[in-house]
């Protein structure tokens, strides 16, 4: 029988895409119409991004940690999360954890491997390019990485802000994150990875100037596998 998959979410838009790769992926491994049981829980954005903008990483983890409670009650076997930035708080997540979890990065820097990467660009929130989520994944593996300047995260995050996460995609954008990977493949990046859940809604191989990692789909991916 296939274990049942909690999910910790914290933006719509990305944790439907997510959600929505599992159930649609899930009849290759399982059969017609087949997938995973899957849970999910959603306290509000304002909660996560009231803790966010004052960097109180140790309530984030709070947030999380009773979202999984209520999925661990609901039966889940193990847990992800299909948001990037909020993965700095999983160090205090996980010794209080009532169910193991996948780490995002940990399931991208593994694909990064499986293709033959070397250097790869990070793009996301400004919380999250600030962070060690991703350096630390991937110099584990072997990888180098690098991160936008200052100007371009500014950019970036307020699309994903202001935009992304409200569902709204524009030209503009698409064209801000090229401009982007296109000057990380520049400076000798050989793939991207899209470090928030919701930039796989507007840029993907077709339409970028890097090999794109597609951090929400390899996670419904990782997630799809362990409980199939």
């Amino acid at each position: 029988m296939a274990q049942h998959i909690g999910v910790v979410a914290c933006s719509a838009e990305g944790a439907a895409l997510c959600y929505r790769t599992i159930c649609t992926e899930g009849a290759a491994l399982m059969g017609a119409h087949a997938h995973p049981e899957i849970s999910m829980h959603t306290p509000s954005l304002a909660d996560y991004m009231a803790c966010i903008y004052r960097n109180d990483w140790p309530e984030v983890a709070e947030l999380m940690l009773a979202s999984a409670g209520k999925l661990a009650k609901a039966g889940a076997d193990f847990l992800i999360c299909p948001d990037n930035t909020i993965h700095q708080a999983l160090p205090h997540v996980l010794p209080r954890s009532p169910l193991p979890w996948l780490h995002i990065a940990e399931v991208v820097a593994a694909e990064a491997v499986a293709r033959g990467y070397r250097r790869i660009g990070i793009a996301g929130t400004r919380w999250l390019v600030d962070s060690e989520v991703y350096p630390e994944k991937l110099s584990a593996r072997g990888l180098e990485y690098l991160r936008p300047t200052d100007a371009e995260r500014d950019d970036t995050n307020r699309i994903i802000m202001d935009e992304l996460v409200m569902g709204i995609f524009r030209p503009e954008a698409i064209a801000a994150y090229q401009r982007l990977f296109g000057r990380m493949k520049d400076a000798g990046c050989d793939a991207v990875v899209l470090g928030c859940t919701e930039i796989p809604l507007i840029m993907n191989d077709g339409n970028s100037p890097l090999p794109t990692l597609d951090s929400t789909r390899l996670l419904a991916r990782a997630a799809l596998h362990r409980a199939a």
